[in-house]
């Protein structure tokens, strides 16, 4: 890769990689998993950098490579096979700079890993329909009914959670 090239994707790479990871977090709930995903987002975004970047925004294309990223990470054997023991390993906390409250998060980890995706691309990031679209390779029509499916469960789970809390406090 030509010097110009390279600059060019380091540039691009530091200005994007926390609002990547934020996406990436916002999909999978896991910190160190947003982070391995977003590096491998942008190590194939990089084999491709001069070849994207003549066609022009990258945004989209990386965002739907972070996408893929994330959905071949779930289809993975190893994912399917956890050992589920009731014993919970120590977690981290969530760096203060996501703004991102827990109730939203468990409640986001109840939603189905498409709908999930519409709702974080379409809410979370902000972004149109259409880019939703072509970042999840689906018409517009799927990504509003993928959103709005996600949206009810979304709403459902945090309502749970509310009650939970309502109940826990009136005993």
């Amino acid at each position: 890769m030509r010097s110009g090239d390279d600059a060019s994707f380091r540039e691009f790479a530091r200005d994007k990689a926390l609002p990547l990871r934020r996406t990436a977090y916002l999909l999978c709930g896991d910190w160190h998993l947003a982070e391995d995903l977003v590096q491998t987002a942008l190590i194939k975004l990089y084999r491709v950098w001069p070849k994207v970047r003549r066609k022009g925004p990258v945004d989209n294309y990386t965002r739907q490579i972070l996408m893929r990223c994330w959905l071949d990470e779930r289809r993975r054997p190893w994912r399917s096979r956890e050992n589920r023991d009731g014993v919970v390993p120590e977690e981290p906390a969530a760096p203060a700079e996501a703004g991102i409250s827990d109730s939203l998060l468990r409640a986001l980890a109840e939603v189905p890993p498409k709908q999930r995706a519409a709702v974080v691309l379409r809410y979370c990031a902000d972004l149109p329909v259409a880019e939703v679209a072509v970042a999840l390779r689906c018409s517009e029509g799927t990504v509003r009914s993928q959103a709005a499916r996600g949206l009810d469960v979304l709403r459902a789970a945090l309502q749970r959670q509310h009650d939970e809390a309502a109940s826990g406090r009136s005993v």
